[in-house]
């Protein structure tokens, strides 16, 4: 059951191929933005995973964050994500990053509800 609080964090280690300048998002070899955004992605969608219905999973609809800090190559980053909120199949969740003890990122992020199937015959 889907409950308000439904936490997870996921980490990576910034390496070459998480870089913006890898990625094409900056010229700099530093975690690159739409990396961040992922693995606080990847948080939310492993916080609700296991309390979906068979056949179920959940697909990102709007996110808004903030890129606060740069991070190099080697550092472990950390994104967490909690759900806040649950409406029907909306879900609401905060979203943070961190390198070590300091803030990289921040925001909200939507994620719906969806049955796999259905949704993958719809393309």
């Amino acid at each position: 059951m889907l409950e308000v609080g439904l936490k997870h964090n996921s980490v990576m280690r910034v390496e070459a191929g998480n870089t913006a300048e890898f990625i094409g998002s900056g010229d700099m070899a530093v975690l690159a933005t739409p990396a961040m955004v992922a693995l606080m992605e990847n948080a939310a969608m492993l916080a609700v995973a296991l309390h979906l219905g068979e056949g179920e999973t959940t697909v990102g609809s709007m996110i808004s964050t903030s890129h606060l800090k740069p991070s190099k190559v080697g550092n472990i980053v950390e994104a967490r994500a909690e759900l806040t909120e649950v409406d029907g199949r909306k879900l609401t969740f905060k979203i943070s990053a961190y390198d070590g003890e300091t803030l990289i990122g921040e925001g909200d992020h939507v994620r719906f509800v969806v049955n796999r199937e259905k949704f993958l015959s719809k393309l």
